[in-house]
């Protein structure tokens, strides 16, 4: 039931992260603060569609 997706920085719109999530306990896109080696500090990264 878990499905990969992978988070994407909104300020410079590279693809940094892969992550796993259980689609029944978070039906949401996530929104999280973590650091984009790109841009060299912490930015918010969405889940990509």
């Amino acid at each position: 039931m878990r499905t990969q997706f992978t988070l994407k920085c909104t300020d410079c719109k590279s693809e940094n992260y892969t992550l796993t999530k259980n689609k029944k306990t978070h039906p949401d896109r996530m929104e999280v603060k973590k650091y984009c080696p790109t841009c060299k500090k912490s930015t918010v990264h969405k889940e990509k569609k």
